[in-house]
């Protein structure tokens, strides 16, 4: 079974598909930026400032679990190989 890609850019924080204008995160100015989701990013600042890699991993990995039906070592694997590349964890 084939699994379908996701469309849009995606969130460089949580890995998130960004494809409807309410996805995105704002500037402080309150215009979209196309580098954070909404979630990760509102009024020019991430919400968490706090949180490490490793936690965003964990946070990812419940919610591939929730929303997506996933199994954990697969929702682990994934994110485990994605989370890491993104811009904010470089």
């Amino acid at each position: 079974m084939a699994t379908q890609q996701p469309k849009g850019p995606f969130c460089q924080s949580c890995g998130m598909p960004m494809e409807k204008p309410d996805d995105f995160g704002t500037t402080a100015e309150g215009f979209k930026i196309n580098d954070y989701c909404h979630f990760c990013f509102q009024n020019g600042q991430f919400t968490d400032t706090t949180i490490t890699m490793n936690k965003m991993i964990e946070s990812v990995v419940g919610i591939m679990k929730t929303k997506m039906n996933m199994p954990e070592a697969q929702a682990k694997a994934m994110a485990n190989g994605f989370i890491p590349k993104l811009k904010r964890w470089q």
